[in-house]
């Protein structure tokens, strides 16, 4: 359970480092990101960068059980 902790630890830095030195990566800026802007209101649903998201994560759980 550490390693995993640890791991995924490691993953959020890179893409926090990724997100904060590249910020032309138009994660969280997809076609398909639900965006609503009034006057005093804004609502934000980044549900393709959801899906990305989510994909990637399957790709790495399914290639880290063939490895192990």
């Amino acid at each position: 359970m550490g390693k995993i902790l640890i791991l995924i630890g490691l993953v959020l830095v890179v893409v926090g480092a990724i997100m904060e030195f590249a910020p032309n990566v138009p994660l969280g800026r997809l076609p398909g990101d639900i965006r609503i802007e009034r006057e005093n209101f804004t609502f934000y649903f980044p549900i393709t960068t959801c899906i990305l998201i989510s994909l990637l994560l399957m790709l790495f759980g399914y290639l880290w059980n063939k490895i192990r």
